[in-house]
């Protein structure tokens, strides 16, 4: 599910993938349903293809959603009490215990929260099904 939702740099909020076309693709924005293109000099990044530094292996971002929504009950983050560094840390070690401090920086974890919340808005809560038809399918070969 995460594959086809974008970040794209230097517009707020996150997008849709809908269509491609000659150099661009169309997206749509999650909050507002507004379709925009992309053009190939932006730089998107696929939610799917993001993961979190730990000191072991890299984590997926959808793991750490899915973690975020089993703690939170599936209720959206209230963005306001995580304002000062000690309360950042302090949500991403009970999202994900071994993350790599020096790597994941506070930007990273206020990215994390502001699109959990998009994606609940939106109306998304299964973070890593994609993964797991993937999984499934090629097991049935």
């Amino acid at each position: 599910m995460l594959k086809k939702i974008l970040s794209i740099s230097g517009k707020p909020g996150l997008y849709k993938l809908v269509s491609y076309g000659k150099n661009m693709i169309i997206v749509e924005n999650l909050s507002e349903k507004k379709r925009i293109p992309a053009y190939t000099r932006d730089k998107i990044v696929s939610l799917g293809d993001i993961a979190i530094y730990t000191y072991g292996e890299e984590v997926p971002l959808a793991k750490v959603f899915t973690t975020v929504y089993e703690k939170h009950e599936g209720k959206a983050i209230d963005a306001k009490q995580y304002t000062t560094p000690e309360s950042l840390q302090a949500f991403m070690t009970e999202a994900l215990p071994d993350y790599d401090q020096e790597r994941v920086y506070n930007n990273d974890i206020k990215k994390i929260i502001s699109w959990y919340n998009l994606l609940l808005a939106a109306g998304y809560t299964k973070f890593e099904e994609e993964a797991e038809e993937a999984a499934e399918g090629e097991e049935a070969k």
